[in-house]
């Protein structure tokens, strides 16, 4: 089992750029796939970013191709994503999440998910 805590949500300007942390408890983070999932009001959770366990691999989806970078340091137990050119709606509360399995680009892949952190950006 792993236990997940983000960190480094905010209120920034479209345009702007933040830096989403999980960290991970547990021996075996490293064995872990991992993703990030946005879900905005009203909304399903929606894949985002995932990452290998060896970070050898990475998933986008469309939406944030080329603005957005997931990354992971194992030494750490710690996957990132990082966020540029943020647009108004990238506004939700991002969740990071691990799983074991392959399927990492849908929500029902992952057994561990964290609190959330919430991203607000202003037109």
């Amino acid at each position: 089992q792993v236990q997940l805590v983000e960190s480094g949500g905010g209120l920034v300007q479209a345009g702007g750029s933040l830096r989403l942390s999980c960290a991970a408890d547990g021996r075996t983070f490293s064995s872990y796939n991992m993703g990030w999932f946005q879900q905005a009001p009203g909304k399903e959770r929606e894949f985002v970013a995932a990452i290998s366990w060896s970070g050898g691999r990475t998933y986008y989806s469309d939406s944030v191709k080329g603005r957005f970078t997931i990354s992971r340091d194992n030494d750490k137990n710690t996957v990132y994503l990082q966020m540029n050119t943020l647009k108004p709606e990238d506004t939700a509360v991002y969740y990071c999440a691990a799983t074991g399995g392959t399927q990492i680009t849908t929500a029902v892949g992952y057994s561990y998910w964290g609190q959330g952190t919430q991203v607000t950006v202003s037109s």
